[in-house]
């Protein structure tokens, strides 16, 4: 059922994300696609196959990002009626209940202990939709992939691939790197910044937002993505930070959990770029749907089915087409890691 305080509570806070003279949602958006960036992607490729390689080495068989799996989680997501016209397209464009298959996961490349300063993911599979893949073809799935970062670390995918290449060596090697980039005077204000990134305050999966920080389409409209927990999900837990699988899982086992699925629009190029995915958007979220994820204790069968499956936001309906620099180059790169763990998108089982 609806959960009224949830609701009620998103549209408090698109309230107040509202900024003074609002522009409407707008269709003249532009990707700035330049003429060396299929040979930019392949070389980011082959650097995070070798990442990948090395990775797997010492932990077995792996993603290269987002490789520590915290659990899984089967769930329903509900698509809202009466839209407004920049939401109502492809998965949203008429209410619908889909299946949804949930991987909780740390960030990092390593397998690290969850108490250490890390990016946070809550990626999704949303199944029984059709139509024209973004891939070519048709559909599987819609994925999402979010995290607990409202905007990019960077503008664009370069830097960030120079950033996790140093940080797979170790944390002097991305010491040296960030005064080798900057330069003496701006390397120490650019580590600290990364440092405060990742240190950000996270108190786990049942209380804390996600987002996808970078756009996709929504048809004729461009659109980032934010999950907000419902207040029905309970308060934050003291010590969830030593295992924030078994928080999740603890909480799943004893009543379900709920959360809004919220679409934010492009006005205009100045104010929500596609290609700059380190400016933060702040034209308001308007709740589009409800994920629900009931009462369970995830088998093992199901935890094998998340970790072995993709969870690429390429794997979408052409009418969510990802967006901008950083996602164009995780078409790439995301193919390239899933041939290195030998994974394909799978169907529901």
């Amino acid at each position: 059922m609806l959960n009224m305080d949830s609701v009620v509570y998103g549209a408090q806070q698109a309230l107040q994300e509202i900024p003074m003279n609002t522009q409407a949602p707008s269709t003249a958006w532009q990707e700035r696609i330049a003429d060396d960036e299929a040979a930019r992607y392949e070389g980011y490729a082959r650097r995070f196959a070798e990442i990948q390689h090395r990775k797997s080495a010492r932990y077995g068989t792996g993603r290269t990002l987002h490789r520590k799996q915290l659990t899984a989680a089967r769930g329903e997501l509900r698509v809202l009626a009466d839209l407004p016209e920049f939401a109502s397209h492809g998965l949203f464009a008429a209410p619908a209940s889909h299946e949804v298959l949930l991987r909780l996961s740390n960030g990092g490349l390593n397998k690290a202990s969850d108490s250490m300063p890390d990016i946070r993911g809550f990626s999704f599979k949303v199944w029984g939709v059709s139509g024209d893949s973004a891939l070519g073809g048709p559909v599987l799935s819609q994925d999402f992939t979010l995290i607990n970062q409202e905007k990019f670390a960077f503008a664009g995918s370069a830097e960030f691939v120079d950033l996790v290449e140093a940080a797979s060596h170790g944390n002097a090697a991305l010491v040296k790197f960030f005064f080798k980039r900057y330069g003496l005077y701006r390397g120490p204000v650019q580590l600290a910044k990364m440092l405060k990134t990742a240190a950000k305050s996270f108190k786990g999966f049942t209380t804390e937002p996600f987002f996808s920080s970078v756009p996709m389409a929504c048809g004729p409209y461009a659109v980032r993505v934010r999950l907000l927990p419902a207040s029905s999900n309970g308060p934050a837990s003291a010590d969830a930070q030593k295992d924030w699988g078994a928080d999740f899982s603890q909480r799943l086992a004893t009543g379900a959990l709920q959360y809004e699925l919220q679409l934010q629009p492009f006005v205009d190029e100045k104010t929500t770029p596609i290609e700059d995915a380190s400016v933060n958007w702040p034209t308001p979220y308007t709740t589009v749907a409800l994920l629900t994820l009931p009462q369970q204790t995830a088998s093992q069968a199901l935890l094998e089915q998340a970790e072995s499956n993709v969870f690429d936001p390429w794997q979408a309906l052409a009418l969510h087409r990802p967006l901008g620099d950083v996602q164009r180059a995780r078409k790439v790169v995301y193919f390239q890691s899933q041939q290195g763990r030998g994974a394909s998108a799978k169907p529901l089982s």
